[in-house]
């Protein structure tokens, strides 16, 4: 079994930037002894959803604040004011952006490489599940102003439908796709804070990505209220607000 001290000293060795002690994943609707002793082992703000626990951690993170280089927020959000804060498992386009806006500087998720295993493209309106049948003569890249090495040999969905649909190699070009509509998504909403036209890409970006839905997601809209920031007011006067998630998702149980 690999010990903390062991993971440690591999991320060392390979000279890693940021460092994280292994944590111990339970359930955000645990409560009691479970919480409180992973959140004893692991220097990550820990404590399920009970506000007690959570607040014990947070105040022995920040005694010791001259020894810690960051903040590391395991289910929901919090940490130091002056120290990057890192939420963890963090990957769906809108959860970035709303975590971003409620002050987190990093995070990470296995969610573009995950997803492309299944066929399914991130893009600006939304994820495209390449396996649908209305894809299968589509001449156009996932994107035509990606970037990335499947868009920029302007492979077409047509061709990523049936390389994801029966064969394997699909999913790779399909990550390389994913990984770098990440980078750009956070890339530019790092741009559109430090030209403090943050608000605005928030706008830009919901509408973009949920306005052929015509709704948003509820959370999204009262998370980013708590800010200062109305989705409703402007370009997404006319979109309705839902209960759920809201995501603009392809399903579909039939490979043609």
């Amino acid at each position: 079994m690999l010990t903390p001290e062991e993971s440690m000293a591999i991320q060392h060795s390979i000279g890693a930037d940021i460092m994280m002690q292994l944590d111990d994943v339970v359930s955000s609707l645990t409560t009691g002894s479970r919480v409180e002793e992973a959140m004893n082992l692991f220097a990550i703000i820990q404590g399920g959803l009970d506000h007690n626990l959570r607040d014990i951690c947070l105040d022995e993170m920040i005694k010791r604040k001259d020894s810690i280089p960051g903040y590391a927020v395991g289910g929901l959000s919090g940490g130091e004011a002056k120290g990057p804060r890192y939420c963890m498992g963090i990957g769906f386009a809108e959860d970035l952006m709303v975590c971003v806006a409620l002050g987190v500087d990093m995070a990470d998720c296995v969610f573009p490489t995950r997803t492309a295993r299944f066929g399914v493209a991130l893009t600006f309106n939304g994820p495209i599940n390449l396996r649908l049948g209305k894809h299968a003569s589509s001449l156009v890249p996932i994107d035509e102003n990606c970037p990335c090495p499947t868009c920029a040999s302007k492979t077409t969905r047509a061709q990523l439908h049936h390389i994801v649909t029966y064969e394997t190699a699909g999913a790779h070009s399909v990550t390389l796709h994913n990984v770098a509509f990440q980078a750009q998504l956070m890339g530019r909403a790092r741009d559109a804070i430090l030209e403090n036209r943050f608000p605005e890409y928030l706008k830009k970006f919901f509408y973009d990505y949920f306005g052929e839905r015509g709704s948003y997601p509820r959370w999204c809209v009262d998370a980013l209220r708590s800010v200062g920031v109305d989705l409703l007011d402007g370009i997404g006067k006319d979109m309705a607000v839902i209960d759920g998630n809201g995501a603009k998702w392809e399903y579909s149980d039939v490979r043609v």
